[in-house]
């Protein structure tokens, strides 16, 4: 028998945890509950969860601050749950490592959507593979820089480097098209697609984030093309 995905839960409001923890095993995912960041780090390493459902209000250490802890050491993928609204809350949690964001009060059964079309996208990914010579299956090649969809890899300058999915998928779909112009919607669309309910500077956070890992190179770059959106630029 497989074994059940571990959903790490954390909020300091036991009515909506146990709710969320409820329809999760419903699902028959196996959950823990914890009620503030201190514990949810104490407890990270044993449970090694899944997945973390984590709100950001929290009495002590608030959600940031505990993404920002365990991006430090570890991809797992987190879903912030949050009471406030405003852009810029969710612009902080997408820069901090979050991989999606909602609202409270949410639907039940979008959570668990969510939480599984973001289960989705990592167990499709496995760790980065040493460097290889030979590439198989799905990739794009530039100097400096292979981007393999078929095992989730990226090797630039000779190295691996650690990407999250959709940042990946966003690389080797701008690459996969060079000097082509991708508006932030079309770039929602393809990436993200009719899962993700979203707003464009999700875009823009990813981006952000490739380019803290991939520099410029003097054949190619991730290039802004502004008021319209972004494009991989190979330098004739």
């Amino acid at each position: 028998m497989a074994e059940k995905q571990r959903v790490l839960i954390v909020d300091d409001d036991a009515n909506i945890a146990e709710l969320i923890s409820l329809y999760l095993m419903k699902e028959c995912y196996e959950t823990k509950i914890v009620y503030d960041g201190e514990e949810a780090l104490r407890v990270f390493p044993d449970f090694k969860p899944n997945i973390i459902l984590l709100d950001l209000m929290l009495p002590g250490i608030d959600g940031y601050q505990v993404c920002r802890e365990l991006r430090a050491s570890s991809q797992v993928p987190i879903i912030m749950l949050s009471a406030k609204g405003e852009i810029f809350d969710k612009v902080l949690g997408l820069e901090l490592g979050a991989d999606d964001y909602m609202m409270k009060p949410f639907d039940s059964k979008e959570l668990v959507a969510r939480v599984k079309a973001v289960l989705r996208r990592y167990q499709a990914a496995p760790a980065p593979a040493a460097p290889q010579t030979e590439q198989k299956g799905d990739y794009v090649e530039y100097p400096d820089l292979i981007v393999n969809l078929t095992n989730y890899s990226v090797i630039y300058m000779g190295h691996s480097i650690e990407m999250p999915p959709k940042e990946l998928e966003l690389l080797y779909f701008l690459a996969s098209s060079p000097n082509q112009v991708f508006t932030r919607e079309q770039l929602l669309d393809h990436i993200w697609g009719y899962e993700y309910i979203g707003d464009t500077r999700t875009v823009d956070v990813h981006i952000k984030r490739l380019r803290e890992k991939i520099k410029d190179h003097e054949s190619w770059a991730l290039t802004t093309v502004w008021g319209i959106g972004y494009k991989f630029e190979v330098k004739r």
